[in-house]
């Protein structure tokens, strides 16, 4: 341990650190809501404005997308803007598919499942434009789409009374 000086020891002796050992609850786990299933026909869709990795916004929009579709609703989800960095297999270091730091790959492996399980991934190239990131770097079985495809995917989307997750980070 480094050198303290005694005002950093009194800090660090005021309150017991941790005060409570690892694997105490401290949350309830009361869940307010019921869990609701799709019912025939309902859909999902998400739309992910979010830089891979520079926050966890886009990686829970595909938690959420996905566990959409394990509860029976048709589930989409358009990454569009920054967003569409996440769509790339070229991740990696010191080449693709290595992970230079544990959970490198949890987005691409998630949008993998999130595609074998029946969801369908658009891509805006646009987006993908404004980085320099090349439409054949998606991951397999992304669906790349027109700028224009935005807003009619959304006005899709709504027509079929889907239920909207729009995620933004800028």
């Amino acid at each position: 341990m480094a050198d303290l000086t005694d005002l950093e020891k009194q800090s660090l002796e005021e309150i017991q650190h941790p005060a409570l050992p690892e694997g105490s609850t401290i949350y309830g786990g009361t869940k307010v809501f019921p869990d609701y299933q799709a019912e025939n026909g309902e859909t999902y869709f998400t739309l992910v404005h979010g830089i891979a990795h520079e926050s966890s916004v886009s990686f829970v929009a595909i938690l959420q997308a996905t566990r959409a579709l394990r509860k029976g609703f048709e589930s989409a989800i358009y990454f569009y803007g920054p967003g569409s960095l996440n769509c790339l297999a070229t991740r990696g270091f010191p080449t693709t598919g290595n992970s230079a730091f544990p959970g490198e790959h949890n987005i691409n492996n998630s949008l993998g499942t999130f595609i074998q399980e029946g969801g369908k991934v658009y891509c805006c190239r646009f987006g993908l434009s404004l980085h320099g990131a090349r439409e054949e770097d998606l991951i397999e079985g992304v669906i790349p789409t027109h700028p224009l495809d935005v807003q009619d995917a959304l006005i899709h989307y709504a027509r079929k009374g889907a239920i909207i997750n729009s995620t933004y980070m800028f």
